[in-house]
């Protein structure tokens, strides 16, 4: 009988070291991954992410038609006209510019992956400067899926837009607007539309 508690006794000093050894691997192991995480600090990178903006619907409207209201101005989203708007720097005397309701056809180019600058001259310290340095960005991406248009209903000289993204902009800054569109273009419903 003695020899069975001396066997019993190793076998539970065995068993406590296994599981302790093997929880204590655990614990390094769920700390490498833990450490191993990128940093998260606000770059310009990061912060081109925008605001994530809700988008209830995408559905086609009758051209003419108010397709909003949308969550945020400018539109991230939401429903729009059955064409797009093509890809191209938009002034205020473009016919396009023009139209009733240009949302309609600008957010279902955000449907197919676009990122729109909306720029606004009404706030802006240097008008011309603003279109140069959009005009710039949008140069650097080869004019593919962006657009810029002109947009008088917000209170900053611009704001990017994705699909259910917003990014607006007291000041424009050339690295932020570059990072917002190469985070943000093709993250859509439909990026494989031209």
């Amino acid at each position: 009988m003695a020899t069975k508690k001396k066997t019993s006794k190793k076998k539970t000093s065995i068993n406590f070291w296994m599981y302790g050894i093997l929880g204590i691997f655990v614990i390094l192991v769920i700390v490498a991954m833990v450490l191993s995480q990128p940093k998260t600090s606000v770059t310009a990178s990061n912060q081109a992410l925008g605001e994530i903006i809700q988008v209830d619907s995408a559905d086609h409207v009758a051209v003419g038609t108010n397709p909003g209201p949308y969550h945020s101005s400018p539109p991230a989203g939401g429903n729009h006209y059955a064409n797009p708007l093509p890809a191209g720097f938009y002034e205020d005397s473009d016919p396009e510019a023009k139209v009733t309701y240009p949302e309609g056809a600008l957010v279902h180019s955000l449907e197919h992956g676009y990122v729109i600058f909306w720029y606004n001259c009404q706030v802006s310290d240097n008008c011309e400067a603003l279109k140069e340095q959009i005009r710039s960005v949008m140069n650097e991406f080869s004019n593919t899926k962006v657009i810029a248009f002109p947009w008088a209903d917000m209170d900053v000289p611009l704001a990017m837009t994705s699909w259910g993204r917003l990014l607006k902009f007291p000041t424009p800054d050339l690295d932020t607007m570059r990072a917002f569109v190469r985070n943000n273009r093709n993250k859509s419903p439909e990026p494989n539309v031209p």
